[in-house]
């Protein structure tokens, strides 16, 4: 396995701080989910809030997969976080690290599609569409999705595409072109 070689201690510090930092934000975000989804259940509409926030869940996967660019940093930089996140107590207990593994492969996955070459916005637009596919594809299995109106899919399928390409495509890219000009970053990172 070549791709094993690429990793450094430097990688690997760097993986496990966006993991914990992201498991922590985590905590917090279910706070705000449940807010939200409080406010839209009278409407019928408790399953927006995971939709405008599961960008921010996919987050770790996306920033991680960008900023180290080495094959199979998504997956781990998702898992990481979600297993902060449930050691930290978060709501989802257990269940957490298989949909951090899940969004871990669709932030992979559209990486992969680039064939590891594209990380500018071609790269970040495929990650989170490939995100947006398997996660929403989780969810037509495990939450029901499937039983929904087609216009309501739609809906749901757009906003998680937004909120993949907002914390995921935009905040990924500014994170990492903040730390690159601050020199945090390995030399040979260019966008």
């Amino acid at each position: 396995m070549k791709w094993v070689k690429d990793w450094y201690l430097s990688d690997i510090i760097l993986l496990a701080l966006i993991g914990v930092f992201f498991g922590i934000i985590f905590l917090g975000t279910n706070y705000i989910y449940d807010i939200l989804a409080a406010v839209f259940a009278p409407l019928g509409l408790s399953q927006i809030p995971n939709e405008l926030l599961l960008g921010l869940w996919c987050m770790p996967g996306m920033l991680a997969g960008y900023m180290l660019r080495i094959k199979g940093s998504s997956v781990l930089g998702e898992f990481l976080a979600s297993v902060v996140e449930m050691l930290f107590g978060g709501q989802w207990g257990a269940s957490t690290m298989i949909s951090g593994v899940l969004q871990g492969v669709g932030s992979e996955l559209g990486f992969t599609l680039t064939r590891y070459k594209h990380y500018d916005w071609l790269g970040l637009v495929a990650t989170a569409a490939t995100t947006t596919i398997v996660t929403f594809g989780w969810d037509l299995a495990r939450s029901g999705y499937a039983k929904l109106q087609l216009w309501l899919l739609l809906l749901f399928f757009v906003i998680r595409f937004c909120s993949m390409f907002v914390f995921g495509g935009l905040l990924t890219r500014a994170i990492t072109d903040l730390l690159d000009r601050s020199h945090v970053l390995k030399k040979t990172h260019t966008n």
